[in-house]
């Protein structure tokens, strides 16, 4: 043999693996084809296997190639670097392989491949040779995906669960269902739920045994590219869940793989998860870092992934989640912070934002964990966004109770909005909402059944206008009655039926007036964005306010939840004029009654009310919702389009609560400062410029005040926290209650809200 057996594999290509960051370990580890030269026959084409495996006695690779057998294909230990390698010739894309370890007790494992790219499917557990042939047609998509600043972008997100969405769909066939039902629907992204490889149903993805492998069940990593590929040719993004905070426990695949504690910590008290029965990685050892940052890496660049969702973060963050005392360590300095934990997330998310614009970042936190969408330069997480898991549970202990008692629990509602702004927030009605006997969606909302879907109607209504960008879980857009179980399709049937068609209607013509309507996304960051009306009407179980866009658009909002109409309810306005009503929870195409609301818009007078300068009185349907846009109507005097937007604008800057400080107020920034926003980046004035917001078509500026950020009703509630005025730092203050809370911000008498083992 006239070659380098170990596949021309040195440890100098392995130093930044053991030093923590080498982000793309797939191209050096795991099984690739590659061509060697031997000085004999000359060009040589096969497969270079490499694993770590540093306290292994021996290692060999087995598979279909050697009729798994591997006594002739004992693999090579790179020199001080604890990797093992071994080229094999003719193997190539397709064949099956595992690595048999004998570890420093003598004992031989089985082992699947930790950086396979492909998998059988279960319930059987070799890897895969597997070289991506796939060519990419979403170059538009990409390319206008790196212009934007997702923080200003409508996100509508539609959380699917791909084994039982359509049970028994493959890639290639939820690349047609899927995209023409979530196109239709109008969502702007999709979440799947974890689709890296995990041999058992009912974990739902969240116990993973391959990291680098899309689910074998649904079809090859190229189908699974070609279901990405064709969703941004539909203009639909797609976020992944990852899950680096704990691993599955089958012995055959990263658990004790060198007969060692390698990937996980060797003390249980960081190394176990008590509440999921799985282990917990060394967050702190290099080589786990830089398998994990690369993981992160190769969803978003290998498979064009447009945002990664972190699940569990909260129980990476803290050393005592879900422990007593005397069942964890304390870091360094003698607190509850796993440090090593911080480190990862901060560096995954500094590399993931640097080299793959536009994407997003989105942590599952349910405590108050400071700066969690602060960039990693201020000492923040470096995320995008965070699932405001406060409001959910406020916000749906609140749509449960009977309307008669929602009057003593008003501020459930409101209460969001004293932090709203302390973070980037998703509002999110995921899985972990309609599972584990909390009852489906519909099952939640009391009374009788028309009650039932005008309380889903109006509960919808307040979640798609108050600010925060949107999550839904399949089935809950069309109200199904059950809750979610993987082991069947959700109840599609019922999306026919009245009530629950109604609901599906109503989602999707919010999701249009949403995307066509900046004043309900561009400022979800800063204060300008939001005013209270009456934040107070808790006799009246109402609630309303008005949404800007910055550039001259406003939306008043307005939100009954009693089960009596509200006629003649008098609103305080920012300005006078016709406000059309652009949504009508009640209206007969959402199978309301059809018979209450504002005959298609109101006029506002110079009336003042509720701290406004005019004011006009509005029908609110029972359990529903209206919301109202300014008009613009030229009149004889004025018929040029242009004079009438500027003049538009001008007067609604004047007449908003938040520009009494000026035109410029909302734009100031503290001199010598740069603000702190997603993914770590330094914001300055100088990026504001630019004014990159991705295609022109998403964008629709019409005429409103460019900064409205408290209403007349702050101060009153506790939903009404004072914001300085002028701020640019979204993400960049301290989220209610202390770094070591084990609670989200919820309402301060609202019971917590258990979480889910996933």
């Amino acid at each position: 043999m006239a070659f380098d057996p170990s596949g021309g594999l040195t440890g100098w290509d392995l130093q930044g693996f053991h030093e923590g960051h080498d982000t793309e370990v797939w191209k050096r580890l795991g099984a690739m084809e590659i061509s060697v030269e031997d000085s004999d026959r000359g060009t040589l084409f096969g497969t270079r296997f490499a694993v770590w495996a540093p306290n292994a006695k021996a290692v060999r690779v087995v598979g279909d190639f050697n009729w798994w057998n591997g006594e002739g294909h004992y693999m090579h230990l790179v020199p001080g670097s604890g990797v093992w390698s071994l080229f094999v010739e003719g193997v190539s894309t397709g064949n099956l392989y595992k690595f048999e370890v004998e570890g420093a007790d003598g004992v031989w494992r089985t082992k699947a491949d930790p950086m396979a790219r492909f998998a059988e499917a279960a319930p059987h557990t070799a890897s895969i040779v597997y070289e991506s042939q796939y060519t990419w047609s979403d170059e538009q998509w990409m390319w206008y995906r790196g212009q934007k600043k997702q923080y200003e972008e409508p996100v509508s997100i539609y959380e699917v669960h791909i084994g039982s969405w359509r049970k028994g769909l493959t890639y290639l066939e939820l690349a047609d269902q899927l995209v023409e039902y979530v196109s239709w629907q109008g969502y702007t992204h999709v979440e799947f739920m974890p689709v890296a490889q995990h041999p058992f149903e009912g974990s739902w993805g969240y116990h993973v045994t391959g990291y680098f492998a899309p689910m074998s069940k649904f079809g090859s990593p190229d189908e699974f590219r070609y279901l990405v590929d064709k969703l941004h040719q539909a203009g639909i993004g797609v976020i992944v869940d990852w899950v680096p905070g704990h691993f599955a426990t089958d012995p055959w695949a990263l658990e004790r793989f060198d007969g060692t504690a390698l990937y996980e910590h060797d003390d249980p008290r960081k190394g176990w998860h008590p509440d999921w029965g799985s282990y917990i990685f060394n967050f702190g050892r290099n080589e786990v870092k830089s398998f994990l940052i690369s993981n992160a890496y190769y969803w978003l660049h290998d498979f064009h992934i447009d945002g990664l969702r972190v699940d569990g973060v909260a129980s990476m963050l803290y050393l005592d989640y879900s422990r007593e005392a005397g069942q964890w360590i304390p870091n360094q300095f003698g607190g509850n912070e796993n440090l090593e934990a911080v480190e990862l997330l901060q560096q995954t998310n500094a590399h993931s934002y640097r080299r793959e614009p536009g994407i997003m970042m989105i942590a599952e936190e349910s405590t108050s964990w400071p700066g969690v969408t602060r960039g990693t330069e201020y000492g923040g997480l470096g995320f995008g966004f965070k699932w405001n898991m406060g409001w959910m549970n406020d916000s749906l202990r609140y749509m449960g109770r009977e309307p008669i008692y929602r009057q003593f629990h008003h501020h459930e509602m409101t209460f969001a909005m004293a932090y709203a702004y302390s973070e980037n927030f998703i509002l999110p009605i995921s899985h972990d909402e309609v599972v584990h006997g909390k009852g489906s969606m519909f099952e939640r909302a009391p009374q009788d059944e028309w009650r039932k879907f005008a309380t889903l109607r109006a509960f919808y209504a307040f979640m798609w206008c108050f600010p925060g960008k949107k999550l839904l879980f399949m089935g809950t857009e069309f109200a199904q009655r059950r809750e979610f179980s993987e082991a069947r399709s959700i109840d599609w049937d019922q999306s026919a039926h009245w009530g629950h068609q109604g609901v599906q209607r109503l989602i999707k013509d919010m999701n249009e007036i949403y995307k066509n309507n900046p004043a309900f996304f561009k400022l979800d960051t800063d204060p300008a964005g939001f005013s209270w009306i009456d934040a107070d009407d808790n006799g009246s179980n109402v609630f309303s306010f008005v949404r800007y866009d910055g550039q001259g658009q406003m939306v008043a909002c307005v939100i009954n939840f009693s089960s009596e109409p509200r006629n003649d309810y008098r609103i305080g306005l920012p300005t006078d004029g016709v406000w059309r009503e652009i949504l009508n929870t009640d209206a007969p195409v959402y199978h309301g009654t059809g018979q209450i609301g504002n005959l298609g818009q109101v006029v506002a007078s110079t009336v003042p009310s509720h701290g406004y300068p005019a004011s006009a009185h509005v029908t609110v349907p029972p359990l529903g919702a209206v919301w109202l846009e300014l008009q613009v109507e030229p009149d004889s005097d004025q018929p040029e389009p242009e004079k009438v937007a500027a003049g538009s604008k001008a007067r609604a800057r004047v007449s908003s609560p938040a520009r009494k400080g000026g035109d410029d107020a909302a734009s100031s920034e503290v001199p010598g400062e740069a603000a702190a926003k997603p993914g770590g980046h330094t914001w300055t004035s100088a990026d504001a410029s630019t004014g990159a917001a991705g295609p022109a078509s998403a964008m629709s500026p019409t005429a409103a005040p460019a900064d409205a950020g408290k209403g007349p009703a702050a101060g009153k509630t506790p939903a009404a926290g004072k914001i300085p005025a002028g701020r640019k730092t979204p993400a960049a203050g301290k989220a209610t209650g202390a770094a070591d809370s084990p609670e989200s911000p919820e309402s301060p008498d609202s019971p917590d809200s258990a979480d889910s083992p996933n």
